[in-house]
């Protein structure tokens, strides 16, 4: 059989007879990959624990009729032991994982890769609010897919901002003349957050407060689910409690 290797993230694993293990990865290369790993619940497995769920890892893959063969692997990021101990981490690597299994196939850009692997770095070391690394992982994951929201000037007209409304079926905040009665209304604070989420600016996201911090994560779950048409039943489980400051963990 021909052979392939590439790295790739494990997003979910399924039990199959006995001792294998379907292993579902977003590699770098080849998209979206399922996968089984023979003989991988045996106690003398040589790199069972190296596909679990949130594993980064080198592998190299047997081509199959329907599904590949994974023939060897290697850590790259082990990432699964510091997020599993933790309940808010593990909730949002989850979400994550979930999301990144529903926005790609085996055509998926390796910027979608970069990113989840980005991510799962970030939480396992802490160094941000397991919350605020979910809300960014997001919105960047669903702009990457082709779905940016707009959060300066109008979504419909491209009126310069700032603006208060926030409307998911017109792609983002909007100026008053097409908001829609009831429409969510945002504070400059959260405004400001949504935008250094999406941005990738951590100077600005860690520094806000409680407040625009729920109400963003209101938002971009509305995003999701918007553009995803069903919600992702791992959100309905992400602990929003906010974690102690990363450097207080040093």
């Amino acid at each position: 059989m021909p052979v392939y290797r590439d790295e790739g993230v494990v997003l979910t694993t399924h039990h199959l007879g006995e001792a294998d293990r379907i292993v579902v990865l977003l590699t770098r290369e080849h998209g979206k990959v399922r996968a089984v790993a023979k003989g991988v619940r045996r106690t003398s497995s040589r790199f069972g624990a190296r596909l679990e769920p949130f594993m980064v890892a080198d592998l190299q893959l047997a081509v199959g009729r329907s599904l590949d063969i994974v023939t060897q692997a290697e850590t790259l990021g082990s990432y699964a032991d510091q997020i599993m101990v933790d309940y808010p981490r593990y909730t949002a690597a989850a979400a994550m994982v979930e999301t990144a299994d529903r926005l790609t196939d085996h055509d998926a850009s390796v910027q979608q890769y970069l990113l989840l692997v980005g991510a799962l770095r970030s939480l396992s070391r802490a160094e941000h609010d397991p919350g605020l690394t979910l809300d960014s992982y997001l919105l960047r994951a669903m702009a990457i897919a082709g779905w940016a929201p707009t959060f300066g000037d109008c979504a419909v007209s491209g009126e310069s901002g700032p603006h208060t409304a926030f409307v998911p079926q017109l792609g983002g905040m909007v100026a008053d003349a097409y908001a829609p009665p009831g429409v969510a209304r945002l504070d400059p604070e959260t405004v400001g957050l949504l935008g250094a989420l999406l941005a990738g600016d951590w100077a600005v996201a860690d520094a806000t407060g409680e407040r625009a911090r729920g109400r963003a994560s209101g938002i971009v779950g509305a995003w999701v689910q918007w553009h995803l048409e069903r919600g992702l039943r791992s959100l309905e489980h992400v602990d929003r409690s906010r974690a102690p400051d990363a450097s207080a963990q040093q």
